[in-house]
Order: C-alpha cells, then sequence, then structure tokens
C-alpha cells in the first residue's frame, strides 16, 4: 500500500454489467459509494450512470469521423463501451461484441487472438476476449481519472472481482487486462461471491455476529449474465468469536441471463414463424438481444401482460423497417422459470445430452439449463455419509434474481428438499443484486487495511501436477499418469507446502508436455 492510496475501488468487471465502487481509504469507518460512470446512450450524448454494460461496439469508420462516439476525454473514437454499445447490440450485432468475459475462460480457444465478434463478416473489425475485457476496464479507468484527476488509479487501492469458479488461467488474463488498462501492479483479485457476503457484511455491521452462530452454512447463488457461481460458506468459532469460511466452490457453469435471453429468442423467433417471417443468421442474433429488454420488462415488477419484440427487417430498402412481435408474460414465465428453476429432487443431476441450438454461438453452454439441478448436485457433491450439504441461509447475487419469482421458486425448491422447518431463510435485508460485488470488494480492500472480518477461503481447489510412472511400455497405450498434488485445497495465499514424493526425473533438451489438473471435491489431498 503506497503513502499516496486515498480510495480504494472495488471494480466488477461482468459479463453483463460492470460497475465501479469506492471509499476512501482514511475513513474511520467506509462510506462506499457507486461511482457512476459517463457514457455513450446515444450518438452523441453522454449521460452518466451506475453500470457500465460489458458491451463493446465496433464502429465503422463514418461514425468515427463523425465524432459521434466522442467522449469528453477522448475524441474520434471508432468505437463505443457501455450503455450505446448495447442497445446497438440489437440493431448491430455482427459489430457488437458481448459476452467477453464467458469468452475469456474458455481455454478451447485462442484467448488473445482477433475472434469477436463471432462469426462477424470479414469487413468487420475484430478484438480479442482479452482486448474486449481491456476496454470495458479502460473505460472505467478514464470516466474515474476524469472524475478524479488528483487520484490516478494506478495509485489507489483496486481490487477486481472474478467468479469463483474462474481457473487459473482465466484469472491470470483477467489480471493481464487490467493491467493494460492500467490499474496498479498490486491490485487484488476477489471471488465474486465473497465479494456479495461483504457487501452484506458491510450492510449489516457487527450486527452479523447475532444474525448467525456457529455450524450456520451460508449458500450464495450467483446467477449473472453469464455464469451461475455456488459458493459455500460456513460460520465457525475460534478463541470465542465468530469467523467465516469457504466450505466449497461450484464448477464453472455457463448459465446464466444469456441463455434465458436466448431461450426466449428461440420462442419468440416461433412467433415470427407464425406471421410467415423468417429471420436470417443476423436477425437472430438481433433478436437474442432484444429479449434482453423483454425478459427485464416481463419479469419485473408491476410487469404488463405483454411487451413488443422488435427487430429490423431485412430487404433492399435504404432505411429497414422495423418488424416485431408481443411477448406475453406468461410465456416468459413458463420458458424463464419452468425450464432454468423446475422443481426436482436433491438426488436429480444435470442431464449431460448435447443440445445443438447452444453451439451457434460458440461457447461451451451447459446442456442441462436447470439451475436447481446443478444446485443439487452442489450440495450433494460437497456433502458426506449423511446426506448433501444442509445451507442454514441463501444468499442471492446477480441479475438474474432481480425477478422476485426466480428468488421464490428457488427458495421454494431448497424447501421441498428440506422440508419447510429446516428450509435455508433468505438473509437479512434487502437484496442489492447489481452493486453488491463491487461494494463488496470496496469494501474488503478498506478492511485490509483497517481490519475487520474477513473470508478465510484460500483456493477454491487442489491442483496436481501429471507425473508419468516408470514400467514397460504396452503398445498403443500411453503410460499411466500419477496426480501430485502440488496445491492443496484452501491453500493460503504466501504461504508454503512440503510435497512429499519420491524422486522424479525431469527431460531437458527436448519439448515436453506438463499437464495439470484441478478438483474442487478432492478436499484432503
Amino acid at each position: 500500500m503506497t503513502t499516496q492510496s486515498k480510495y480504494v475501488l472495488g471494480i466488477d468487471l461482468g459479463t453483463t454489467n460492470s460497475v465501479l465502487a469506492y471509499t476512501r481509504l482514511d475513513a474511520e469507518q467506509p462510506c462506499v459509494e457507486v461511482f457512476r460512470v459517463p457514457q455513450l446512450v446515444a450518438a452523441g450524448t453522454v449521460e452518466a450512470r451506475g453500470l457500465l454494460p460489458s458491451f463493446l461496439y465496433l464502429a465503422a469508420a463514418e461514425e468515427a469521423n463523425a465524432g459521434a462516439l466522442d467522449l469528453p476525454w477522448a475524441k474520434r473514437r471508432d468505437f463505443a463501451v457501455g450503455e450505446y454499445a448495447r442497445r446497438q447490440s440489437a440493431e448491430m450485432p455482427q459489430r457488437t461484441v458481448s459476452g467477453a468475459k464467458s469468452w475469456l475462460c474458455y481455454a478451447r480457444v485462442d484467448r488473445r487472438q482477433p475472434i469477436l465478434p463471432w462469426q462477424a463478416p470479414d469487413d468487420v473489425p475484430k478484438v480479442s476476449p482479452l482486448v474486449a475485457s481491456q476496454r470495458y476496464l479502460e473505460h472505467l479507468v478514464a470516466a474515474w481519472e476524469s472524475a478524479f484527476p488528483d487520484a490516478p488509479v494506478a495509485r489507489q487501492k483496486v481490487v477486481l472481482t472474478v467468479p469463483a469458479s474462474f481457473d487459473a488461467s482465466a484469472r491470470e488474463l483477467t489480471r493481464e487486462a487490467a493491467l493494460a488498462a492500467g490499474l496498479p501492479e498490486d491490485l487484488v483479485l476477489l471471488e465474486e461471491p465473497q465479494a456479495a457476503l461483504y457487501a452484506w457484511l458491510a450492510d449489516r455491521g457487527e450486527r452479523w455476529r447475532r444474525l448467525l452462530k456457529v455450524g450456520d452454512c451460508l449458500l450464495v447463488c450467483d446467477v449473472g449474465g453469464g455464469t451461475t457461481d455456488l459458493t459455500l460458506v460456513s460460520v465457525a468459532e475460534e478463541n470465542g468469536q465468530l469467523y467465516l469460511e469457504r466450505r466449497a466452490v461450484g464448477n464453472h457453469l455457463l448459465i446464466g441471463g444469456d441463455n434465458m435471453d436466448l431461450a426466449l429468442a428461440h420462442a419468440t423467433a416461433a412467433l415470427f414463424a407464425e406471421k410467415g417471417i423468417r429471420l436470417d443468421p443476423w436477425q437472430s442474433v438481433a433478436l437474442w438481444h432484444a429479449c434482453r429488454e423483454a425478459k427485464e420488462v416481463l419479469l419485473g415488477p408491476d410487469a404488463p401482460d405483454q411487451h413488443p419484440v422488435s427487430i429490423l427487417g431485412r430487404g433492399a430498402r435504404l432505411i429497414a423497417k422495423t418488424i416485431s412481435v408481443p411477448l406475453a408474460r406468461t410465456k416468459v414465465q413458463e420458458v424463464i422459470v419452468d425450464g432454468f428453476f423446475p422443481m426436482c429432487k436433491i438426488t436429480d443431476k444435470p442431464a449431460r445430452r448435447r443440445v445443438s441450438g447452444f453451439l451457434e454461438l460458440g461457447l461451451p453452454f451447459e446442456t442441462d439449463t436447470a439451475i436447481t439441478r446443478h444446485v443439487a448436485a452442489f450440495l450433494t457433491a460437497h456433502g458426506d455419509t449423511a446426506g448433501p450439504v444442509r445451507p442454514t441461509h441463501v444468499l442471492f447475487n446477480g441479475g438474474v434474481f432481480k425477478a422476485e419469482v426466480l428468488r421464490r421458486r428457488l427458495l421454494e425448491v431448497l424447501a421441498a428438499w428440506f422440508g419447510a422447518k429446516e428450509a435455508p431463510k433468505v438473509l437479512e435485508g434487502k437484496p442489492d443484486l447489481d452493486f453488491a460485488v463491487a461494494r463488496g470488494a470496496a469494501y474488503y480492500g478498506w478492511t485490509k487495511r483497517h481490519g475487520g472480518v474477513r473470508i478465510r477461503g484460500g483456493t477454491a481447489r487442489s491442483y496436481y501436477v501429471g507425473v508419468e510412472t516408470a514400467g514397460p511400455a504396452i503398445p498403443g497405450a500411453p503410460r499411466p499418469l500419477r496426480a501430485l498434488c502440488v496445491v492443496p485445497f484452501g491453500m493460503e495465499e504466501g504461504t508454503e507446502t512440503d510435497v512429499p514424493s519420491e524422486e522424479i526425473g525431469l527431460i531437458v533438451g527436448e519439448p515436453a508436455v506438463f499437464r495439470f489438473f484441478s478438483s474442487s471435491v478432492r478436499k484432503q489431498d
């Protein structure tokens, strides 16, 4: 920590929205505020908003030359980040990057290569998932320094959040994008579910010790735009004081609001087909983005019975005509509530069948979209001989849970599993689903200097290196591998461990492959 640091910044680099929260480092008690980010909301119009949509619009040359994408700190830009880019995703999907965070953790593509927008025409410029993430962070940095010129980001304490299920390579790529965007070398990566819990702790103060007791188990269910993140945190006691410890982290699940929007798009495409309108591939992508707005309206408070879904038509006209169909609230609830949060048994497991509909986007979305079955599998995997883990409390996080009907359905499923008397309770307080992660990250950064409750955890997985066994060769069969644990589950940052092993050999002077493995369930190695 340098003496020049005035603030701690908490940054939530989300799949759908990014947020920056901050508090003064010298404050006796943290007063975390959300930074309102100036951004384009229409061509030539800049407004400050709490959410920065994680969308990147790659403009045509004439737009850049006209200055339509100018910002107070940048002129003649050929791209836009934020609300205007999000709106363009429905009208110009072939020029808009979305879901960069999901691509950043997809190891089967080169995340440093310009591949986005995915399958865009050759005349459209492309960027890598790494560069797209960098652009979002650069926008936050420039906006902050425009508002606080005497507090450059590189001299502040910064906590950047990542999904708990991100593997080591995805975390390193996130860090690389952050450093390239101008964040400080000593930035801290914090898991998003923990950040959400820190936000709850910040709001409760010392009252949390009266709300929780030894033996309680918290299920943090974080369903955002692109991923579902599941984390268990237990309450324990040491020297008469309660403390929190992360107990388990789920697998990286590519299920979230994007999948729900896509499912709605398939249902809405059928409505267009009934009117004799067949959509081309880019109209289908535009429909996917348009369904996002319809979902938010029809699952929100005081929702209307229906909402129009509109996209641009195709044809020889210079100005394309808009085509639309009405989408009913009952249809949205049927597709999303029953499709993504169905009633199921605690013994149910996610289906592993392949569904071709999601392959068009290029990302490895989960073939079973039932989040409730993934929760069941998670609680079962981290249980013991007595049965699945029985959480006592639930903390909701992620924009998907802004819909009360989805929070209510998940609670109904948990009550069906454990009985009404032992059903988990929602943690006290109104959920702050848009800003909790960024606020919690800023609060965590403040506690690192001033002290306060900390969630113990260490690494979320055990890590192994593969060691080829000795012995006679078998024709047509590779030598068996033994997995040697080099980082046990829960190992704290800055600590060391002795790795007992027999003597092994290292091949030098020729290419070699080192195979690494990880596990979120083998906690005793």
